[in-house]
């Protein structure tokens, strides 16, 4: 099986192309930035799909980070997504983005709680963990830092993703064996590729999670009302 991966979830717009059992992907490119992602997707999805033999008719799937993240980027990763999944006619799977950010460690951090966390905002993080072993220790949710340290226990605590060192601070603070394993302002494409090639597409489907409202709300004020 061959995969497109596409995330413009968080901090990066990237893109990979990777064959299931292959250490490496075909092709790969991320640029990180905040915002510009809608101008930057597609020329850079071309930009790898040129460097792969069979271009797009070797696609057998889609994969595409749902969030947590930016409400504007999972809009933009998702529309591209389903738009080529549905030109080439193959499914489209969603990886949650904390996930793909645990992935790797679970290689590295034997015997310790293995957390993500991505900067929710106003003294919030998303956050999700997992046990020693992998087993689930915390579903991906909105919690305040300090709310987020007490739910991982008192044992050693592995942080990935953008918000790990603000979420190390606080578990130093409280006299925790925490550690900042990686704090990349993104997941890596490679691993949002491989999660992707491991789901059902029947149990991942490509839906934004979204945790919590968006901070933006429609203004009420000077509305017609309906008829």
């Amino acid at each position: 099986m061959r995969v497109l991966a596409i995330d413009t979830a968080l901090g990066a717009c990237s893109a990979c192309v990777v064959e299931r059992g292959a250490a490496e992907a075909i092709a790969s490119e991320t640029i990180y930035m905040e915002r510009g992602h809608a101008e930057e997707l597609v020329p850079l999805i071309d930009r790898v799909i040129a460097r792969v033999d069979t271009r797009f008719e070797g696609i057998d799937r889609v994969v595409v980070t749902i969030g947590p993240g930016s409400f504007t980027g999972l809009r933009i990763g998702l529309s591209a997504a389903r738009a080529i999944a549905l030109g080439l006619e193959v499914p489209v799977v969603g990886v949650s983005t904390l996930s793909a950010l645990i992935a790797p460690a679970l290689t590295t951090e034997a015997g310790r709680v293995i957390a993500a966390a991505i900067d929710a905002r106003h003294g919030n993080v998303y956050v999700q963990a997992v046990a020693p072993g992998g087993r689930p220790l915390m579903a991906p949710r909105v919690a305040t830092i300090r709310d987020a340290v007490r739910a991982l226990g008192s044992g050693g605590i592995s942080l990935v993703g953008p918000a790990a060192p603000v979420v190390a601070s606080d578990a130093f603070a409280l006299g925790l064996d925490a550690r900042v394993v990686d704090a990349a302002p993104a997941p890596d494409i490679a691993w949002v590729a491989r999660l992707g090639i491991a789901a059902d597409p029947a149990d991942a489907p490509a839906r934004p999670l979204y945790l919590r409202p968006a901070d933006a709300k429609p203004q009420d004020n000077g509305r017609l009302p309906r008829q």
